[in-house]
């Protein structure tokens, strides 16, 4: 699953120009992989920080039927303007905006909460019509520990904390996250 520093790269370059685009209201620019990796299809997040540090926009997909490279140009596309948290980037924001990427092995179901691995890692919960997801680097953000990430996974869903325990179905998936300096 490992990506070139040249693929990490060009995937933050995809989704930075894609955002500065949004943000000035022009469409996406248009991109070509000159990269086997970036023409896998696969999940990814794209996540919007402040320069402090806030979390700005968060968007992604499990799987994806597009490139890699189209996949990270349109979640950048949606944590820009389509994460209900929060407003449209603006403009004037660019500057002040930090970029992470988040790459994703597919989804596992797991049969017992200790074969999750914090740090290793994000958690997808499914109850009933809710739905959450933390990605790995969540936990370790936060210092959570196994149970207190499931239980933040289950208030993401808009559950009690301790949903997870009874019905739920909980999966499993790695990233490999990588973001600009």
């Amino acid at each position: 699953m490992n990506l070139s520093e040249r693929d990490r790269k060009i995937l933050l370059k995809i989704a930075r120009d894609t955002i500065h685009a949004v943000a000035r209201g022009m469409p996406p620019p248009a991109f070509s992989a000159n990269s086997p990796a970036l023409e896998e299809e696969r999940g990814a997040f794209v996540t919007i920080h402040t320069r402090e540090g806030r979390l700005r926009g968060c968007i992604g997909v499990f799987q994806s039927n597009s490139p890699l490279h189209e996949t990270v140009r349109d979640m950048a596309v949606a944590a820009a303007k389509d994460d209900p948290r929060f407003s449209p980037v603006r403009e004037e924001e660019l500057p002040n905006i930090r970029i992470e990427v988040s790459v994703l092995s597919p989804l596992k179901k797991i049969n017992s909460v200790e074969e999750i691995e914090v740090g290793r890692h994000g958690i997808y919960l499914v109850k009933g019509f809710n739905r959450g997801v933390l990605l790995p680097q969540v936990a370790v953000e936060h210092g959570f520990d196994r149970y207190q990430f499931l239980d933040q996974t289950c208030l993401k869903a808009g559950l009690a904390p301790d949903s997870w325990r009874e019905g739920a179905d909980i999966y499993i998936f790695e990233a490999e996250v990588f973001e600009e300096d």
